[in-house]
């Protein structure tokens, strides 16, 4: 996936048209995603399991957190810009 798909304007519809709020959010679950598989990987090379390695750097952790802005399952609050999985 690149920055083509999803496209910028559905990105921003999720967002109030504001791309520094994308920014944040996508910044922070990308984030959130990278600790996650780098979780899996330290886990998984302690296994031996080098399938799990392979699945786990398949795609960059921004392109899947933008996935997921534009998909719905990841929202924010207002108030606080804290992160809400949906």
């Amino acid at each position: 996936m690149s920055l083509i798909e999803p496209k910028i304007d559905e990105l921003l519809e999720r967002t109030d048209n504001d791309r520094f709020l994308l920014c944040t959010i996508a910044s922070k679950r990308a984030r959130d995603i990278n600790d996650m598989m780098c979780g899996q990987r330290d886990r998984a090379a302690a296994q031996s399991l080098a399938v799990q390695v392979a699945r786990a750097a398949d795609k960059k952790p921004l392109s899947i957190a933008f996935a997921e802005v534009c998909e719905g399952d990841v929202s924010y609050d207002p108030e606080t810009i804290d992160l809400k999985a949906n």
